[in-house]
């Protein structure tokens, strides 16, 4: 790889961070410091696995190269997935909105209402009071 760096541009791939690898090797995913890498491996992006495919050349980093890229359709497929979805619910939302607004309005004018009523009932009736002797 570091031998062909010229054929596949920075923004294609990038060099993990010392703690990026310590990440990986904790979750088992890499050899042991003893034995292992001597130098950061390389993480690539989408065209970067592309581009590697003019890189190495044995059977089996082709069909490797040929396996992540068809991931990589399966992965964007999801994502159009997620969006149709996500559209979905945003609509559901406006929609619910707007039907939770409306009924707002009617609770707050049936409070209203009622609140109405009672302030009236405590009112003092307008006119003469009668009051009643006792004989």
């Amino acid at each position: 790889m570091r031998r062909n760096l010229k054929r596949i541009p920075e923004d294609f791939m990038f060099q993990l961070t010392q703690k990026e690898i310590q990440n990986l090797r904790s979750q088992n995913v890499t050899s042991s410091f003893h034995g292992g890498n001597r130098y950061a491996p390389f993480a690539f992006t989408e065209q970067g696995i592309a581009m590697l495919s003019s890189v190495l050349n044995s059977d089996e980093a082709i069909a490797v190269n040929i396996s992540i890229m068809r991931a990589f359709v399966l992965l964007r497929q999801h994502l159009d997935d997620y969006k149709d979805l996500k559209d979905r619910i945003m609509q559901l939302e406006i929609e619910m909105n707007i039907k939770f607004k409306d009924i707002h309005q009617a609770l707050n004018y049936l409070l209203q209402k009622e609140k109405i009523a009672i302030d009236h009932e405590k009112r003092d009736r307008i006119g003469f009071k009668t009051s009643k002797s006792k004989e």
